[in-house]
C-alpha cells in the first residue's frame, strides 16, 4: 500500500506570501522556507511585518481569492489521485487554503491554524504539531503505508528523509546542493515519471 504526500505551495499553488508581497510592495514578505529554514523565525518575522503595516487576514485572503493553481498542477494531481491515495502536508493555514483547495478538487490537507482578533489582525499561529510533515509520514508508516513524498523547500526535507522515497519539485539551487540525495524535477511530466520510478507498483503514464 502506497500513499503520496505533497507539499502545497511551490508544488501545486504559487507561494501565497510572495504574491502578497508583490501586491503590497513589502519585499520583506517575499521570504519563504526556501530562504529561512527555521519556520518559527520566518513566521514571527511575517507577523511582525503585518502588525507594522496594519495588514490583517482579510487583506491576505483578498490576494488568495485572485490566485489559482500552478499551470498543470490540477491535471498532475488528478493523475496522481488515480494511482495513489494523496495527502497534502503543508505549512500553510486553513484560513488561507480553502479557495485553492476548491480549485484542486478538495484533496486531504493537513496544515496549521491562525489566531485572528476581532479586527481581522493575525495575532499568532499554531502548529498542528512540531515537525508536522515528518510526523505525518511516521504516522502513515505506522499504518503500514509505503510513503512517497515531494516538496520544494527546507521545511520539506525532514518529510522527504522520513519517506520511503523523496522527490524535490522545482527546488532552488541551495536546496538541491544541500540535499543531493533527493532527485530534483522541474516539470509535471518529469514529476509523473519520478512517482512511477519511486513506486513499487507497475504504473503507467
Amino acid at each position: 500500500m502506497e500513499i503520496a504526500c505533497l507539499d502545497l505551495e511551490g508544488v501545486l499553488i504559487p507561494e501565497v506570501w510572495i504574491n502578497f508581497a508583490e501586491r503590497t510592495g513589502i519585499d520583506e514578505l517575499r521570504a519563504t522556507t526556501r530562504d529561512i529554514p527555521d519556520y518559527d523565525v520566518l513566521m514571527r518575522q511575517r507577523l511582525n511585518i503585518l502588525q507594522q503595516h496594519k495588514l490583517g487576514l482579510p487583506d491576505i485572503q483578498e490576494v488568495i481569492d485572485g490566485m489559482g493553481p500552478l499551470e498543470g498542477a490540477r491535471e498532475f494531481l488528478d493523475w496522481l489521485r488515480e494511482r495513489f491515495q494523496v495527502v497534502i502536508l503543508s505549512d500553510t493555514f486553513y484560513e488561507f487554503a480553502a479557495p485553492l483547495m476548491r480549485q484542486l478538487g478538495h484533496p486531504a490537507l493537513l496544515c496549521h491554524k491562525l489566531s485572528v482578533d476581532e479586527n481581522g489582525m493575525v495575532s499568532d499561529y499554531h502548529l498542528r504539531q512540531k515537525d508536522p510533515k515528518r510526523q505525518a509520514v511516521k504516522a502513515f508508516h505506522g499504518l503500514n503505508f509505503r510513503v512517497i513524498a515531494a516538496g520544494d523547500s527546507y521545511n520539506d526535507t525532514t518529510m522527504l528523509a522520513e519517506a520511503d522515497r523523496g522527490i524535490l519539485f522545482r527546488p532552488p539551487q541551495n536546496v538541491i546542493d544541500e540535499f543531493p540525495q533527493f532527485p530534483a524535477v522541474f516539470t509535471y511530466e518529469d514529476f509523473r515519471k519520478a512517482f512511477i520510478e519511486a513506486s513499487e507498483r507497475d504504473l503507467t503514464l
